[in-house]
């Protein structure tokens, strides 16, 4: 019945089926385990009209105009420069720390000098990861580098991953650098933009194939089987002999035969408040206080007139299988000795391919796997 079978419809799944029914005109399956298609970027409208992100902020960015141009055949664009502010001894600053932050926290002359040799340093609109300025002889970036680490990078890292910054892989600690200059935009990619409609227009545009037979409410093995000794996958109880692109937990994927990867996960609190806008801007991280790290505030995405806004607070958390989303995969050198054993017994599996943040165990962002989906489409697939 089916040329493929897909697992998991977010933007790795949804992207590849996409192609597989327009571009090789074939029969695609599309398993999801929830209820809905989207996946973490799944969104949707409450009663007074605001389009609530259900797991959390998604924003679009990127450099890729080939990423930009394929989503661009499935939404049309607002344009949309995403702001962060953060709750600093009372006061709110923003992130990624810059000039500007530097103006609100220290006093003027200090502000002035601590620019003045940043500036001599490093070219303006540089990006500096805070580990790196750490290591700074100069005895004003060096306190520099100690204020922005204890009061924005530390705390924040601790909750949201439950290790200290040192603990974690490089490819996440460099995701928080101070800025040279005063651009107080989040991201400086070349498109930053937000789908008219929210995302899950996107998905249902791109699934809605007569080729594209889609499952919702099924786990993958209810209806599926890896046999790892005869390199075999199963589709209800017959041996399925065409690709399979899995989305999902790689280690679930093979039975955690090798252990279970680490996990991040998330406590998302909804709240409806009685007043037209709760905070300043989108996002307002608190790496200090409270047990959450940050509020997003809906209608600073998705602008809409109405009397009322919804706020998300985020609580971060270790990943439960019994009950939670793993949201992010944790990174330290023994989870990727765990999974290099995992993706080499993928590798023995001739027809089975991995995609995603999950299957490959990488933090991507939304362009990222976007831009990976489409090759291995055309590597691999196609």
């Amino acid at each position: 019945m089916f040329n493929y079978i897909i697992v998991g419809s977010g933007f790795a799944g949804s992207v590849i089926a996409e192609r597989i029914a327009n571009v090789l005109n074939k029969k695609v399956l599309v398993i999801e385990k929830r209820s809905h298609i989207g996946g973490n970027c799944y969104d949707y409208r409450n009663k007074d009209g605001i389009i609530i992100h259900k797991y959390g902020p998604h924003l679009f960015h990127t450099n890729y105009k080939e990423v930009f141009d394929y989503l661009s055949n499935f939404t049309d664009w607002r344009i949309y420069y995403h702001k962060v502010l953060a709750f600093i001894d009372g006061k709110k600053v923003p992130i990624p720390f810059n000039f500007n932050s530097m103006d609100i926290l220290f006093p003027e002359i200090l502000s002035k000098k601590l620019q003045e040799k940043l500036l001599k340093k490093y070219p303006y609109g540089a990006k500096v990861p805070i580990l790196k300025l750490k290591k700074e002889n100069d005895k004003d970036l060096k306190f520099l580098a100690d204020f922005v680490y204890e009061k924005i990078f530390k705390n924040y890292t601790i909750k949201q991953w439950g290790k200290r910054p040192e603990e974690i892989d490089s490819e996440v600690t460099a995701r928080v650098p101070v800025c040279i200059g005063r651009d107080d935009r989040y991201f400086d990619d070349k498109y930053q933009a937000l789908p008219e409609e929210g995302y899950t227009k996107i998905f249902e545009r791109m699934l809605s194939h007569p080729n594209i037979k889609l499952m919702l409410n099924t786990d993958f093995k209810e209806i599926m089987k890896v046999d790892l000794k005869g390199k075999k996958i199963y589709f209800l109880g017959q041996e399925f002999k065409g690709k399979v692109i899995f989305t999902g937990m790689i280690d679930e994927l093979f039975a955690y035969k090798f252990g279970m990867l680490p996990y991040r996960s998330l406590d998302l609190h909804l709240e409806v408040i009685e007043k037209e806008y709760f905070q300043e801007v989108a996002v307002v991280n608190y790496p200090n206080d409270y047990d959450f790290t940050r509020i997003t505030e809906f209608k600073h995405i998705h602008p809409i007139k109405t009397n009322r806004t919804v706020i998300l607070k985020e609580y971060p958390k270790d990943y439960d299988p019994e009950r939670d989303i793993p949201y992010y995969p944790f990174f330290d050198k023994a989870a990727r000795e765990v999974y290099a054993k995992y993706q080499e017994l993928a590798e023995r599996f001739d027809h089975l391919i991995l995609v995603g943040r999950l299957a490959e165990y990488r933090y991507y962002d939304m362009d990222d796997v976007i831009k990976r989906s489409l090759e291995v489409f055309e590597e691999r697939i196609r």
